[in-house]
């Protein structure tokens, strides 16, 4: 379990290094609403308003989404302080969905 959210994390550093993320709420519920977010990363320990608004977006929008880290290491994976990552490239996005079931 441990090496799948390293792979996890160690993706989500490349996908932000060839530039397939959108971060920052305001980024990422507008990317949910065009489609353009084909996986977004919730930060288990966001807030709840943040929380519920996140999931019913992503829910209404068909967006795949987990909660399987803390802000914390999504901010080390991405080396920026974030609650909310979306990434908007499928092959990333189909990985990452992959990575996840695999747990």
């Amino acid at each position: 379990m441990a090496s799948n959210s390293q792979q996890v994390l160690g993706l989500l550093g490349l996908a932000r290094r060839a530039r397939q993320l959108v971060s920052g709420e305001a980024t990422v519920l507008k990317n949910i609403q065009t489609n353009q977010a084909k996986f977004v990363f919730l930060a288990q320990d966001a807030g709840q308003a943040t929380t519920k608004k996140f999931i019913d977006k992503c829910n209404f929008y068909q967006v795949p989404y987990t909660q399987s880290f803390t802000k914390d290491q999504l901010s080390q994976a991405t080396g920026q302080q974030r609650t909310v990552i979306a990434v908007v490239q499928t092959g990333f996005a189909r990985k990452f969905e992959e990575l996840m079931k695999m747990e």
